[in-house]
C-alpha cells in the first residue's frame, strides 16, 4: 500500500474512532448496559379498604407472577405439561412461550403462593429448569361480591378501574420500586453478580362510612324485591341525614369484583349515582317545602282542589279518580299524593319563578359532589327554557329527571333542619379524618319541622303504610314516576317506584332511599316494603332505639 493509501485509511479509521467514542459513545454504553441488565418491577402493595367497622372490604396479598427465559429450558415438553397442569390453561399455549426465541417471556401474573410452591416442588422433581419467579401483589375482597360496585375493579397491572379503588387511586396506590439484575450473555441472572434495589413504597390504607352487614343484608333484600315485583333493576342507599355519611349503596345487577370474568358494565355502575329517572311524587316534597319557605301556605292551608287540572296540553288527575272538588290541606294534600293538588299550587300559588328557585336551592339539577366516579348532573330546566306545562309538571316529579342520589340530598336537608350535606363514601385517608363541607340551605329550621310532620302523616296514614317499621318515628314520602318512551309520552306500566324517609324524625341518624326501576307496581305496594324491610335492618345494625313518641299533630 503506498504512503497515501495508508494515510487515507489511517483517516478513516481515526473518524471512525471519534465517532464511536464521542458521538456514539454515551449511546454504546448504555445499550451495552440493557444487553447485560434486567429490570424487574418490585410492585408496591395498593392500600387497604375498611369499613366504619374495621372490616376489611379490599386488601392487597403477597403473590408471585411467574416468568420463563426458554434458553435454559432442556425439556420444553414436560415443562409445558407441568404448567398447564398446576396453572391451568392450554398445553399448547405454554409450549410455545417455553420454546420462544427470546430470555424472558411471561407465564402468568399474581399466582397465589400455594401453587406457586406446588409448581416449585414438581419443577424440583423432574429437575426442570428456566422458571423463575418475581414478587407481586394483588387485590383481594373478604366478602367477594357485597359492596363490589362501590368498591370497583383493580386491573392486573394493580391501577384501579371503577368504583372507589378508581375514585381514591392517587391515595390507594403506592409507588413501584425495580429490581435491577446483571445477566450473563443469555440473559440470564449472574449468581452473586451485582444488583441495585429500589424499594416500593405501599399505598394509604383508607376508611369508608359503608357498614359491611347492612350493604350484605340490603343487596340480599333489594335482589328479593326485583324479582317479586318483577322489576327491571333496583337501588338501594342508607346515609346519614346529618353527614352525609354512606352506609350502604347498591344497584342491581350486582358486580362480584373478586372475578371480573363473571362481571359486565352494567354491574360496574351504581345507578342511584350514575343515572337519572323521573322522580314521581317524593319530588312533592321539595314543592310543599318551597312554597312553605316562600311563607305562601303552612301545612294547615287549605284550598279547593279540583277534580283535575289543566297542565299544558295535558289532563292531570289523581290515582283515586276522585270525581269532585275536595277542600285539602296541604298535609292532606301530600297525604294521599294528590299530583292535581300538587300542580295546582305551582300553577297557582307558587308560581313558575319561585318554585325554579326553589327547586335550584335544593341542588336539583346539580352534582351533590358525591366521591364516585360519574356522577350525572340530571336533566333539569331552567326558568328561561320553562314551557306551559314544566311547572306544572314538575310540581309533581314529572318533566324532570335526575339521579337518586339527588332526592336522598335533597331529603337530608329536610331531615337536617334545613342545612344540605355532601352525600360521602370516604371518612378516613391515611389515618387522618376527612372534613366534607356543606352545601347550603335551601329552607330554614321552622320549615323542615313543618314539612318532616306531614311526612310523618304519610307514612302513618298514607301511601307509605307499608313502610312503617314498629316502634320507629319515621317521616317518608313515596313516589311512582312514570317513565319516558322512546317512542314519545309515558310507557304504560312502566315506573319507577320509590321512597325515601329518615329515623327517627325529630332527631335523625338515618335516611333510607329505595327505588325499584321499570316496575308495573304503585310506590305503595312495591317501594315501601323493601323500604320497611332495610330500614328494619339498619336501626338496629346501627342500634338507633325506637322512638319516645310517634304521635303526629294533625294527622
Amino acid at each position: 500500500m503506498t504512503r497515501r493509501g495508508f494515510a487515507a485509511l489511517f483517516g478513516v479509521v481515526a473518524i471512525r474512532l471519534f465517532w464511536l467514542q464521542i458521538v456514539d459513545g454515551s449511546d454504546l454504553a448504555s445499550a451495552a448496559e440493557a444487553n447485560r441488565t434486567n429490570v424487574a418491577t418490585l410492585h408496591a402493595k395498593r392500600g387497604t379498604i375498611y369499613d366504619r367497622n374495621g372490616n376489611v372490604l379490599a386488601m392487597s396479598i403477597d403473590c408471585s407472577t411467574i416468568y420463563c427465559n426458554p434458553q435454559n429450558v432442556h425439556d420444553p415438553s414436560g415443562l409445558a405439561t407441568i404448567l398447564a397442569d398446576i396453572l391451568g390453561g392450554d398445553y399448547n399455549d405454554y409450549l410455545t412461550d417455553v420454546t420462544a426465541d427470546t430470555t424472558f417471556v411471561y407465564i402468568k401474573h399474581q399466582v397465589d403462593a400455594d401453587v406457586v410452591k406446588k409448581l416449585k416442588g414438581k419443577l424440583s422433581e423432574r429437575d426442570i429448569e428456566g422458571i423463575y419467579y418475581l414478587d407481586d401483589t394483588k387485590r383481594v375482597y373478604p366478602y367477594n361480591g357485597t359492596g363490589g360496585q362501590i368498591l370497583g375493579a383493580v386491573g392486573t397491572d394493580g391501577q384501579g378501574l371503577t368504583g372507589l379503588e378508581l375514585q381514591y387511586e392517587d391515595v390507594l396506590t403506592g409507588v413501584d420500586g425495580e429490581m435491577i439484575m446483571e445477566t450473563g450473555l443469555g440473559g440470564t441472572p449472574i449468581a452473586g453478580g451485582t444488583y441495585e434495589v429500589h424499594e416500593a413504597v405501599d399505598g394509604a390504607d383508607i376508611i369508608l362510612g359503608i357498614d359491611v352487614n347492612i350493604q350484605e343484608k340490603a343487596e340480599a333484600a333489594l335482589s328479593d324485591a326485583v324479582k317479586t315485583y318483577k322489576a327491571a333493576s333496583g337501588s338501594v342507599l342508607v346515609m346519614n341525614p346529618k353527614t352525609g355519611e354512606i352506609h350502604c349503596a347498591c344497584s342491581t345487577p350486582f358486580a362480584d369484583v373478586s372475578d371480573l370474568s363473571t362481571v359486565d358494565s352494567a354491574g360496574l355502575t351504581l345507578k342511584l349515582v350514575s343515572m337519572s329517572y323521573e322522580p314521581g311524587s317524593v319530588f312533592k316534597i321539595l314543592t310543599t317545602s318551597t312554597g312553605i319557605q316562600a311563607g305562601l301556605f303552612t301545612s294547615d292551608s287549605t284550598y279547593a282542589i279540583p277534580e283535575t287540572i289543566q297542565v299544558g296540553d295535558d289532563t292531570v288527575r289523581d290515582d283515586d279518580s276522585r270525581d269532585y272538588t275536595m277542600d285539602m290541606t296541604i298535609r292532606e294534600m301530600l297525604r294521599r299524593s294528590s299530583n292535581v293538588a300538587m300542580a295546582y299550587l305551582v300553577q297557582n300559588v307558587i308560581g313558575a319563578k319561585t318554585f325554579s328557585e326553589g327547586v335550584d336551592a335544593f341542588g336539583i339539577g346539580h352534582k351533590t359532589g358525591v366521591d364516585y366516579p360519574g356522577e350525572a348532573t340530571g336533566i333539569v330546566k331552567s326558568y328561561e327554557d320553562y314551557d306551559g306545562a314544566t311547572a306544572g309538571s314538575m310540581a309533581f316529579g314529572q318533566a324532570v329527571a335526575v339521579p337518586m342520589i339527588q332526592i336522598a340530598r335533597a331529603f337530608s336537608a329536610v331531615a337536617n333542619g334545613g342545612t344540605l350535606v355532601t352525600p360521602h363514601f370516604l371518612t378516613t385517608k391515611g389515618g387522618e379524618e376527612v372534613e366534607w363541607s356543606t352545601g347550603g340551605s335551601p329552607i330554614s329550621a321552622g320549615t323542615a319541622a313543618q314539612v318532616t310532620d306531614m311526612m310523618r302523616t304519610v307514612m302513618q296514614a298514607g301511601t307509605g303504610q307499608n313502610g312503617q317499621v314498629a316502634g320507629y318515628d319515621i317521616a317518608g314520602k313515596t313516589g311512582t314516576g312514570e317513565q319516558a318512551s322512546s317512542e314519545g309520552g309515558y310507557a304504560e306500566y312502566n315506573y319507577t317506584a320509590s321512597l325515601c324517609g329518615f329515623a327517627n324524625a325529630s332527631d335523625p341518624d338515618v335516611l333510607v332511599y329505595v327505588g325499584l326501576n321499570g316496575v308495573a307496581h304503585l310506590a305503595k305496594d312495591s317501594a315501601a316494603p323493601l323500604f320497611a324491610t332495610i330500614m328494619s335492618e339498619t336501626v338496629t345494625d346501627l342500634n338507633i332505639p325506637p322512638a319516645t313518641s310517634t304521635i303526629t299533630e294533625g294527622a
